[in-house]
């Protein structure tokens, strides 16, 4: 089967560049025909699932990985059904729609939209996890072999975190790269930053409600293999707020003419606004990890509340 992920541009931002005194590379998964690096995953998860006699796919989601499923089970032909949170947004849900899924609205968060659709599977279905697979991991980690075939390493990655299917990816594809010394930069919203307070605390504890407008990243815990992660690889977490998440959106559209959500966003706010965690590296790269469940009324919406 083809893949159903394309290639996607990695180059140096000279905008970003200059504006941060350092290199800035910036991996362009927002391209991506559904929009965002969901589908490197996602593709892979459903072309095996076809293999195996799959004949449905049941997905829940807060968005991105909701599109995923259903753009790869239009190009399979294969019927999906995705459920979602009250809190996704009703482009998200139209952006599923769009491609021939059907859309179950069920619960205040993701965990209680997963819980549904892990209970609708039946003979002959294929429940795509949304980030917690390893088929998945292996998907999204063909980004980092696309820009290890560019170039050297950059000094640090920067990537958003949700539930922690980008984070395991990117380090799958680092150490089968041979860039396992690269350290990652992992960035989180407050009120949405399961990873970070897995990370203070020593285990993978569970918030107790969602409160960022960075709904993509509305995992109330992180997958069990990201917080692994910290023991084996040099991982920097970062929180930065919703306004400065939203702010990096807006000079990204100045920037690069392209429009992505503030759970991409986070990633980008980690650069424009200079944290900590990156002064000491010359060169980084972004993963510029997309969302197309955001539109500029959100966007100005946000910024002035």
């Amino acid at each position: 089967m083809p893949l159903l992920h394309i290639e996607t541009p990695y180059f140096e931002s000279r905008a970003l560049t200059v504006q941060s005194g350092r290199s800035v590379w910036l991996k362009m998964e927002a391209l991506q025909p559904p929009g965002s690096f969901k589908i490197r995953g996602v593709g892979l998860k459903c072309q095996e699932a076809v293999k195996n006699g799959a004949t449905k796919f049941i997905s829940s989601s807060g968005g991105n990985a909701g599109i995923a499923v259903a753009y790869a089970g239009r190009q399979l032909s294969i019927p999906v059904t995705v459920v979602v949170p009250e809190t996704t947004t009703e482009r998200a849900k139209a952006l599923i729609k769009q491609e021939n899924a059907d859309v179950v609205v069920h619960g205040a968060s993701w965990q209680e939209a997963n819980a549904l659709a892990m209970s609708m599977v039946g003979a002959g279905d294929a429940f795509i996890h949304p980030f917690d697979d390893p088929l998945l991991w292996r998907g999204h980690a063909s980004m980092v072999d696309e820009m290890a075939k560019v170039g050297t390493a950059p000094d640090a990655i920067v990537l958003s975190v949700g539930g922690g299917g980008l984070l395991c990816g990117v380090l799958e594809g680092l150490h089968r790269n041979g860039w396992s010394n690269v350290p990652v930069i992992a960035v989180e919203t407050n009120g949405a930053d399961s990873f970070a307070q897995a990370v203070h605390a020593g285990y993978p504890l569970e918030l107790a409600a969602i409160q960022s407008i960075a709904s993509s990243l509305g995992a109330r815990k992180v997958a069990e293999q990201a917080f692994n992660w910290t023991a084996k690889h040099a991982i920097h977490s970062v929180v930065v707020s919703d306004r400065q998440a939203v702010k990096a959106c807006e000079s990204f559209i100045l920037d690069h003419r392209i429009v992505v959500e503030p759970a991409c966003g986070a990633a980008l706010a980690a650069v424009y606004e200079n944290v900590e965690a990156i002064r000491a590296f010359n060169k980084v790269a972004v993963i510029v990890c997309g969302g197309v469940t955001a539109t500029m009324e959100h966007l100005k919406k946000w910024g002035s509340d």
